[in-house]
């Protein structure tokens, strides 16, 4: 259903941890303009933690506004409630997202038989396509290639973000129900491998600061141009290893700034780069060819 670069986009904030709506519009068509295949809306990279409901809905509403049906908007309304999950995507249906991810309930640490029944609910509640999100460094929770067969005939259950960088653990999943849902990466450093397997694209970090890049090297493994792929992939390793060297948003987000696109903001308990990570993160954007304030 969707394929090629999907950005996990930031949300721009002022120093203040107010969400800066200009800023937002010119991600928007700074992703627009360079290829990005869709815009993946308050997820992880985007802060979801700590937006209240409101601000959440908000976000999501004045995204879909702003693409304006030009590439796909897939809503981040995933929760460690079930409830919670239900509303948040219903919300993002109303909208007007293409579709809903939903990462695995974190901190509750639920069985297999739990994260079965979660989906399952949340998928009868609200008809939106739904992405599975699985990311158990983050959550302390591992959503099974088992389970995932067990969940993949439920016919509004499109896909699944895999963030593991597991390779084999993403031919488990192609192999048991790659007919029924599509796979994608969430580890920008495997994603390439993981598309020449059969993944249909990657929900990237990297993709904000490089979005160009980030198309051009899907659409080569999409393609099956391993040499084209390995071409442009090469320029990029630093930032998929670089952008991930302090948590995630912290490094991105700092990235973004270096550039002029959007202001310092974070929301605490996120605090923003540590100096003795500034000149990694530089130099990994300059591998890449991303030009910076500063830069001739």
């Amino acid at each position: 259903m969707f394929h090629g670069s999907m950005v996990a986009l930031v949300t721009p904030m002022r120093e203040d941890g107010a969400i800066d709506e200009d800023s937002l519009e010119a991600l928007i068509e700074f992703h627009v303009s360079a290829g990005t295949d869709a815009i993946v809306a308050v997820g992880t990279t985007g802060e979801s933690a700590t937006l209240d409901e409101a601000e959440h809905c908000g976000l999501l509403r004045r995204i879909v506004d702003l693409v304006k049906g030009r590439i796909p908007v897939i809503a981040g309304t995933g929760a460690n409630s079930t409830q919670e999950a239900i509303e948040l995507t219903r919300c993002g249906m109303d909208a007007g997202a293409d579709a809903c991810l939903l990462v695995t309930p974190y901190y509750n640490k639920p069985t297999q038989e739990g994260l079965y029944q979660h989906f399952r609910a949340v998928a009868a509640a609200v008809p939106v396509p739904q992405i599975l999100y699985n990311v158990p460094g983050r959550t302390a929770c591992d959503l099974l290639p088992e389970t995932v067969a067990r969940l993949a005939p439920i016919s509004n259950i499109v896909g699944i973000k895999e963030a593991t960088g597991d390779l084999e653990r993403g031919r488990q999943i192609l192999d048991m129900c790659g007919d029924q849902l599509d796979l994608y990466s969430g580890d920008d450093a495997t994603a390439m491998e993981l598309i020449l397997m059969g993944a249909k694209g990657d929900i990237s970090v990297t993709a904000n600061v490089a979005p160009k890049a980030m198309h051009d090297m899907c659409a080569a493994a999409l393609a099956g141009d391993r040499e084209r792929a390995e071409q442009i992939d090469r320029t990029l390793r630093a930032l998929h290893r670089d952008l991930f060297v302090e948590s995630n948003p912290i490094p991105v987000k700092w990235a973004l700034h270096e550039m002029g696109l959007i202001p310092p903001g974070l929301r605490l308990p996120l605090t923003p780069l540590s100096p003795q990570c500034y000149d990694r993160v530089r130099d990994a954007l300059r591998q890449a060819g991303v030009a910076i304030n500063g830069d001739a």
